[in-house]
């Protein structure tokens, strides 16, 4: 109420036209009252003159229809009629009036006091709150800004060495960094602290198999529209870099041709279970291979990862590689 009568308030004109108004409505009642009252009455219709002035107008105007409150019941409703004679009932009611009017007027002046310099910290809070996610996103931007570099780095690194384990080594870890910084630009704002999981699969694989040099790949990404948290999305995007990567890796060496088709759906009848996998048409996981005890540094950080956010890894052949991961996107275990 008092913010909607702010304009009022500031205001020089209205604020006193208020007063005179209040002040004569409370003039006028009493009057027409005079002859329905006992006797004893004289300020009855001016104390929430008073009040309703200080309370939608201030001080100033408060303090004046009180003053004018207590002159003219004074004159017109205290014994002697029509005169300022001082006498026993007179004092006493006109004490009365001062000591309830100055009780009034104070404590709803210290309200404004107090809802002003509320109103002051709000707003310095805000400015703060302002500041900090400017300094937020700053810091989130140069932070994948810089990995972005690092991932650069790498690959420049990559290409001055010969074809062979250190040249791969060198482009796995460039993608894995890329894919943080690509995170960190997508989860920079603090209000939204979320990623569009479904959109990410659907542009990771393309990514990959460009910086990967694997054009004679097909990529195809059938996936449910899912928001995870950015505690989840990096995890998650990290455990799909790996799987694609592995797949063209170890799958499509030598340049052959074939499709990694990645599937994030959820799991039927469960509220906030989703399996993702990532299926290739190559010769499939070799018989003796585990991936708990496997040397493949991807392989290991993808049960790591899975662990992590307490999801389920699971794999096994079907016309090629099928990697299965089953999470929940409310970080219970899977």
């Amino acid at each position: 109420m008092l913010d909607r009568t702010e304009t009022l308030r500031a205001s020089p004109a209205k604020r006193w036209l208020f007063a005179v108004i209040a002040f004569g409505l409370a003039f006028g009642a009493r009057f027409w009252l005079e002859e329905r009252l006992p006797p004893g009455f004289p300020y009855l219709t001016f104390f929430p003159a008073v009040i309703l002035t200080t309370f939608f107008v201030g001080l100033a105007p408060g303090i004046a229809v009180g003053v004018a409150s207590f002159f003219a019941a004074w004159f017109f409703f205290i014994a002697p009629i029509g005169s300022f004679e001082l006498n026993g009932p007179a004092i006493i009611a006109l004490a009365f009036f001062v000591a309830i009017v100055t009780v009034d007027v104070l404590l709803i002046h210290w309200m404004h006091v107090a809802l002003d310099r509320l109103k002051r910290e709000q707003m310095v809070s805000h400015r703060h709150a302002e500041e900090r996610d400017v300094l937020f996103k700053e810091m989130q931007h140069r932070v994948s800004n810089n990995l972005a570099v690092v991932s650069a780095l790498l690959n420049a690194q990559k290409r001055s060495l010969p074809e062979g384990e250190a040249a791969t080594a060198l482009a796995q870890a460039a993608t894995r960094v890329n894919l943080v910084a690509r995170m960190q630009r997508e989860l920079y704002d603090p209000a939204h602290q979320s990623l569009d999981f479904a959109a990410y699969l659907k542009a990771l694989g393309p990514d990959i198999l460009e910086a990967m040099g694997a054009r004679h790949v097909t990529y195809d990404a059938q996936v449910t529209a899912i928001d995870v948290s950015s505690d989840m999305a990096v995890p998650l995007g990290l455990i799909a870099t790996e799987l694609i990567s592995n797949s063209v890796e170890h799958a499509f060496a030598q340049k052959r041709q074939g499709t990694i088709s990645v599937n994030l759906a959820q799991v039927d009848g469960s509220d906030g279970a989703y399996v993702m996998r990532v299926r290739d048409d190559g010769p499939g996981w070799p018989d003796a291979f585990k991936p708990d005890t496997s040397r493949n540094l991807g392989m290991r950080i993808v049960m790591s990862l899975a662990q992590q956010i307490g999801g389920q890894f699971s794999y096994h052949n079907d016309g090629g590689a099928v990697s299965s991961l089953a999470f929940r996107i409310d970080g219970r275990k899977a």
